[in-house]
């Protein structure tokens, strides 16, 4: 579970919000959709406003448990929906930090939370959404048996909601161009695609079938006629349309620029019996909506496609904000009083089928509506970049690409469809589901394999434990230089010859920790007179570094040094980062190539320097303006003192590590070369920075928090006479 603490975190929290919300709102809340899916259950009328798929997953749930069985069922379920996205990015290889911000949307945010607590279909719809993506994305290109199911469960979504039809659109655009199949094995694209056509056909016609058995007439639901006429209604300009006396009762009696909203003219217009009076004789209100909605279609097709994607743009906005006309934005926030009440069936349903009258607990109530409004929803704006992010990878990365492009396609198909018809934010909350993964998946995929290694165990781990066997006992000088090396043998010979032998009147002895190198930098180490302990396999400079410290604290070392095997640092500044430890004016001193002077050879570099100095600043509250500068110096005790995990990341470790233990710290300005031979085997300077800054928040969250005022006796016995933090700049 250490692996996957992030998660565990946004899990915590996600449970939390959804038990507030089950106390909250009993037995669950209703709005007038539910009561619909609740007086269907028995029926399955197909010709409802709502598809009957829902009714399906609700019958037995309300049977079993009544309502407050179903809220409980849809909350665990968002749960194990945040749970699935975060398995499916770490099986396509995305960052695990990266892998828990993909799910964290699905399990924060608190609309998400809220329509689990609806008697609506939405996380219902979720589920299939989730099993779609990891069909089709978990192992590779999917052959035409699992395409075939992928169809199925597009159809099963469409049961759930007939939006989800679209999805079949992003499911065929997927499986023609994964794995590059339509160069080279067209055979097999078509293959597959027909079979998820054929999938969904079955399923569609199964519920097309059904749908005339019971009315007499084809059709899938009994909303389309009127969620059409409301989107046409509102951009419909009778002026100049050819009306004929029946479709004429349609136009809206508003002016153009004037007119209501999509839901007003389809559901209170519509939805009136007595609307619009007297129809010609032999016609019918569906009949005649549905020739007015397609001559607005036929004669304004730009004026409808422009309110659409008006609306489709809504959903990208960085806060949740209600547009005049649109579906009202506090149906799907938490109240403070049982939402709905005017409408007599909710009282009716929640006592029917819930066991009990509509009630609110104010304290969780007052909680969740705060979270709610003050930030604890997902910006459309972070959406929004998430899309961008996959679309960067499908025209700039090299894998991963069909993974990035299908939650992207799907999501952005999805909500197009939906805004088509009407605006609504609960129309919004499969982008949720789709488009932090697809950010995810892009910018892995933009980024490149995470670099990072598993955690350490305890020093010793087995490596630390053969090493220590094969180097034997040795006794140091009071002074020990640790140097880390990996393949140093062009450029450590002239930074062992350069090292001083005493400072400060003190000798001197260098010890270098063979990261396990597959070259002679062991030998060239020793003909330097420098003391040498060879790792059995390369782990990376932490865990080279940390057994360094344990080896030249056991060999009697007071004081230990870091610098680097590259000839990046200047060893006549030794004394000088040395001094303020002697005059025990410090515990811990660093360089600072900010307050000194660096030949600095990446931009992306001297910018990361000081975001990271003004993080680390935040965290630990301490002026710091260099967290990665490898010519250190440090109290023994303290070193071994230090919790130290990273095996690879770990120089801001090490720093808020000695910080939490009270040390004193002090920056002193120093001189940063280049590196004098070889190449850095930092990786990317972005996916080494993502990684750095990984490190330094998990540190500050382990020592900071986590450990607030519990510290091992190791850990507290290095301790000098005076616990304050310093800072000199020279």
């Amino acid at each position: 579970m250490r692996k996957h603490w992030l998660l565990v975190v946004f899990l915590t929290l996600g449970l939390v919000l959804r038990i507030l919300a089950t106390i909250a709102y009993r037995p669950a809340i209703i709005y007038t959709d539910s009561v619909q899916y609740l007086n269907n259950m028995g029926k399955l009328s197909p010709d409802q406003l709502n598809p009957i798929g829902y009714d399906f997953v609700l019958g037995p749930l309300v049977w079993a448990g009544g309502l407050t069985l179903v809220v409980i069922v849809q909350h665990l379920a968002g749960l194990l929906l945040g749970v699935a996205i975060y398995a499916l990015a770490r099986r396509l290889t995305v960052y695990r930090w990266l892998s828990a911000f993909a799910a964290a949307p699905i399990l924060l945010d608190a609309y998400q939370v809220q329509i689990e607590q609806n008697i609506m279909a939405e996380t219902t719809f979720d589920v299939l959404l989730v099993a779609i993506l990891w069909l089709l994305l978990a192992k590779g290109a999917p052959g035409w048996r699992k395409a075939a199911l992928v169809g199925v469960l597009v159809g099963a979504a469409f049961t759930v909601r007939a939006i989800g039809l679209v999805l079949l659109i992003a499911v065929v655009l997927y499986l023609i161009v994964v794995g590059n199949a339509w160069r080279k094995r067209r055979l097999d694209v078509v293959r597959r695609t027909a079979a998820a056509v054929a999938g969904f056909a079955v399923v569609f016609a199964a519920y097309a079938g059904y749908f005339r058995a019971e009315t007499g007439r084809w059709g899938f639901t009994g909303a389309e006629n009127q969620i059409l006429y409301g989107r046409t209604a509102t951009v419909a300009n009778c002026e100049t349309l050819p009306l004929n006396e029946g479709t004429r009762l349609f136009c809206p009696k508003e002016p153009l620029g004037q007119r209501l909203g999509v839901d007003k003219y389809a559901h209170n217009h519509y939805g009136d019996p007595n609307w619009p009076g007297p129809l010609p004789p032999g016609t019918t209100k569906r009949q005649l909506a549905t020739e007015f909605a397609h001559l607005v279609i036929r004669h304004q097709p730009v004026d409808v496609t422009w309110a659409a994607l008006k609306d489709f743009a809504k959903g990208f906005a960085p806060t949740r904000t209600n547009s005049p006309n649109d579906v009202p934005l506090e149906r799907w926030q938490f109240q403070l009083e049982y939402p709905n009440l005017k409408d007599p069936n909710t009282t009716k349903a929640a006592v029917k089928w819930g066991g009990s009258e509509p009630q609110v607990a104010h304290g969780p109530a007052v909680i969740l509506r705060a979270y709610q409004l003050h930030g604890g929803y997902t910006s459309g704006t972070l959406l929004a970049l998430c899309v961008l992010l996959a679309l960067a990878a499908v025209v700039r990365a090299r894998e991963l690409r069909s993974a990035a492009l299908f939650p992207a396609a799907a999501g952005v198909i999805l909500l197009l469809g939906s805004a088509a018809f009407e605006f609504s934010w609960r129309y919004q909350l499969p982008g949720l589901v789709f488009f932090p993964l697809a950010g995810a998946i892009g910018l892995r995929a933009l980024l490149g394999k995470d670099q990072a290694r598993p955690a350490m165990a305890d020093y010793p781990d087995a490596v630390d434990a053969e090493a220590v066997k094969a180097f034997g006992h040795k006794e140091f000088a009071p002074v020990v230089v640790v140097i880390a090396a990996y393949n140093e043998a062009g450029g450590i010979g002239p930074v062992l010859a350069n090292m001083p032998r005493t400072c400060a009147g003190l000798p001197v002895d260098v010890l270098v920790v063979v990261d396990g190198a597959t070259d002679n930098t062991a030998e060239i180490a020793r003909e330097h007179g420098a003391a040498v302990c060879v790792a059995p396999s390369n782990r990376g400079q932490g865990a080279a570094l940390r057994l360094g410290y344990h080896l030249a604290a056991r060999g009697g070392a007071r004081y230990v040094v870091t610098t680097d095997a590259d000839g990046q640092y200047d060893n006549d500044e030794l004394e000088t980062l040395l001094e303020p430890i002697l005059l025990d004016r410090a515990d811990f001193v660093t360089g600072s190539r900010r307050l000194g002077a660096e030949d600095a050879d990446s931009r992306l570099r001297w910018v990361g320097v000081r975001v990271f100095a003004v993080l680390a600043s935040v965290l630990t509250r301490k002026k710091l303006t260099d967290t990665s500068f490898g010519f250190r110096a440090m109290r023994a005790g303290l070193a071994t003192a230090v919790t130290l995990r990273e095996p690879q990341y770990q120089s801001s470790e090490l720093l808020l590590g000695a910080l939490a233990l009270g040390a004193r710290v002090v920056e002193l300005p120093m001189t940063m070369r280049r590196r004098g031979d070889g190449s850095s085997k930092k990786g990317p300077g972005v996916v080494y920075g993502a990684n750095y800054g990984r490190v330094m928040t998990t540190t500050w969250l382990r020592e900071y928090v986590l450990r607030r005022g519990r510290r091992t006796p190791a850990q507290a016995s290095w301790r000098t006479r005076s616990d304050r933090a310093a800072r000199t700049s020279g």
